[in-house]
């Protein structure tokens, strides 16, 4: 089959849309500016010959490519996020394209200075010969989630280029607010239709994603004794110098995401806000067993607790909140939906890496409420920064482990 990319033009049309999402809004989406992407997917999917192509008033897009085959297949998910991170702009991104990479580090501005460095970038001095994406320093460059969109879409195209490619029932949705962690929150699975699906938003080259951090978060709300310091002897209780006795009284060299890696997970106080009378603060936990977090809430409480013991007058409130699981746990019930993935990557010429998310993804959220969806590469490094790179020809392999993935459910079913 001859091969004809689309994958690299859609990118870079998709990355001139700035669609970056808001952590404090209360709308949704978080910014309006990401449903005008949307609209152009709408009309882009429409075109390339997509079935039931939609954008509902969230800004949820979805399409649907028909089964080519009498075979029953499963329903097979193909999701990505239109939104970028709120960290960095992504408001007039300029795409440069590194042409024929020779291992040089990458100077992308040299006011302010911007280098993608090899030293610090050892995946990129592997890439010798490929032609590198990056942004021109100033903003990010999109590759998350831009990428995994265009990879999608240019798997669609050769699909319906090739009807010899045989497969089922393929349903694409484009989601809002990812990077603000809401991108789940609108998401109608009914109206998708899918019996599994991938999110297309990992990183290197061959790797799956099948587990997440479980994530709760601790809200401490501590109540002092306020009087006028002029006379406050023995009377007052200063509940921010709690608050900041307790946040001292962590592991210094442990438990942090400063000092944690791989499957470690930690304990971070993320907020704190209050007056003498009453302060807040907020924890992050992380464990990647539900067992490990209650462990470590465990041992937050009781140094809580240990603290308090020291203020009779003075109050605590230990809220704990959920918010996610590690997806592993529902993945496991269905090993096979990893296992095509993985054969998918191997057909693709790559050696599959099975890899965890430091993290939580949509992915996890959809497959607690009854959609498994583990995540693939998309070939991006550096997200959410100015220093953000993808190179063309790992995105084109992306492209191809999405038909290979098709194709896997067919044969299998």
């Amino acid at each position: 089959m001859e091969k004809n990319y689309t994958c690299l033009d859609r990118f870079l049309k998709y990355v001139t849309f700035d669609t970056q999402s808001a952590e404090e809004s209360n709308t949704f989406p978080s910014t309006e500016k990401q449903k005008i992407l949307g609209e152009y997917l709408v009309k882009e999917l429409k075109a390339l010959g997509m079935d039931n192509v939609s954008m509902d008033k969230n800004g949820y897009v979805m399409a649907t490519l028909p089964s080519n085959t009498d075979k029953e297949v499963p329903v097979i998910g193909l999701i990505a996020h239109l939104d970028t991170s709120p960290d960095v702009s992504g408001k007039d991104v300029k795409a440069l394209i590194h042409e024929n990479y020779q291992g040089q580090d990458l100077v992308l501005s040299d006011s302010p200075p911007v280098v993608i460095s090899v030293e610090e970038n050892p995946q990129l001095g592997e890439k010798i010969g490929h032609d590198i994406v990056t942004a021109d320093g100033k903003t990010l460059l999109g590759a998350d989630n831009k990428a995994g969109i265009a990879e999608i879409i240019d798997a669609m195209h050769t699909l319906i280029n090739h009807p010899e490619i045989k497969h089922g029932t393929i349903k694409v949705a484009v989601t809002p607010d990812e990077e603000v962690g809401k991108g789940a929150d609108h998401f109608d699975i009914q109206a998708f239709g899918a019996d599994y699906a991938y999110t297309i938003d990992g990183e290197t080259l061959g790797e799956i994603e099948d587990e997440t951090f479980c994530a709760d978060s601790v809200t401490l709300t501590i109540t002092g004794v306020n009087v006028h310091p002029g006379y406050a002897k023995n009377k007052l209780i200063n509940s921010i110098k709690i608050a900041c006795e307790i946040i001292d009284q962590l592991p210094k060299d442990r438990l942090s995401p400063e000092t944690t890696e791989k499957r470690e997970g930690y304990i971070h106080p993320n907020s704190i806000s209050g007056s003498v009378e009453e302060s807040t603060v907020k924890l992050l936990i992380r464990d990647f067993t539900v067992e490990g977090l209650k462990e470590k809430e465990k041992d937050l409480k009781e140094l809580c607790d240990t603290v308090m013991s020291s203020y009779a007058k003075a109050k605590i409130d230990f809220e704990v909140t959920e918010y996610y699981r590690n997806m592993k746990y529902m993945l496991d019930k269905e090993p096979h939906v990893v296992d095509y993935a993985m054969e998918a990557i191997k057909r693709a010429g790559l050696e599959p890496i099975r890899n965890l998310i430091r993290g939580g993804t949509d992915g996890a959220r959809l497959s607690y409420e009854g959609l498994l969806t583990p995540n693939i590469f998309t070939g991006g490094h550096n997200f959410h920064s100015r220093q953000e790179w993808i190179s063309v020809q790992d995105m084109q392999k992306a492209v191809d482990t999405i038909v290979e993935l098709v194709q896997v459910w067919h044969e299998k079913s």
